[in-house]
């Protein structure tokens, strides 16, 4: 499903939703919802590392280990190149497990978001693809984290002072109609 999109003021950043791989977009940049370990995982992070090559691997095993076995915090970005991709970096985030949603898995899936469009502004980046972070094993409820990356989204577009293309990658009607809903909803509240 492509051609879900929304321009943003003042500079016209454009937020895109599309149901297609997030391994074949032509952006500056993706998003890897990873694990701490960033050594590879399933879903997103194993198909991108499949698609990057073990060169990705590779790049992320020398970052040095925060604590044993942790690269990544929730909600911190590492960067490395694409490899293999067609985006020249991957930014890599780990997302929250939820909980119930009152262990501040809110605020962590957020800072995920700000902590990566961070990135993208420090790198002077103008087009970037996220997945549904933390949707899929991490359990957070889909319409619940497309709520969180609308908003973001949003407020980022809305400050940066240059245009961006913002890309949500999604696999299935669900996840798209869940975006599309919490895109509209922001924008119409204004």
């Amino acid at each position: 499903m492509r051609g879900l999109t929304w321009s943003t003021p003042p500079h016209f950043s454009t937020i895109e939703i599309v149901d297609a791989s997030i391994t074949g977009l032509e952006v500056d940049a993706i998003i890897n919802a990873a694990n701490s370990t960033l050594a590879g995982g399933g879903g997103v992070d194993n198909a991108i590392h499949r698609a990057a090559g073990p060169e990705l691997k590779s790049a992320c095993l020398a970052f040095p280990e925060l604590r044993p076995g942790v690269r990544c915090e929730v909600g911190q970005v590492k960067v490395t190149p694409g490899f293999n991709l067609p985006a020249r970096h991957v930014l890599h985030t780990v997302g929250p497990v939820w909980y119930g949603g009152s262990t501040g898995e809110r605020d962590q899936l957020a800072r995920c978001y700000r902590n990566a469009l961070g990135e993208v502004a420090r790198l002077q980046l103008t087009s970037v693809a996220f997945p549904a972070i933390s949707t899929g094993a991490y359990g957070y409820p889909a319409h619940e984290a497309a709520k969180v990356a609308a908003q973001e989204a949003i407020v980022f577009a809305e400050g940066h002072p240059a245009a961006v293309r913002i890309v949500f990658s999604c696999f299935g009607v669900a996840m798209v109609k869940h975006l599309q809903h919490a895109l509209e909803a922001k924008l119409r509240a204004g």
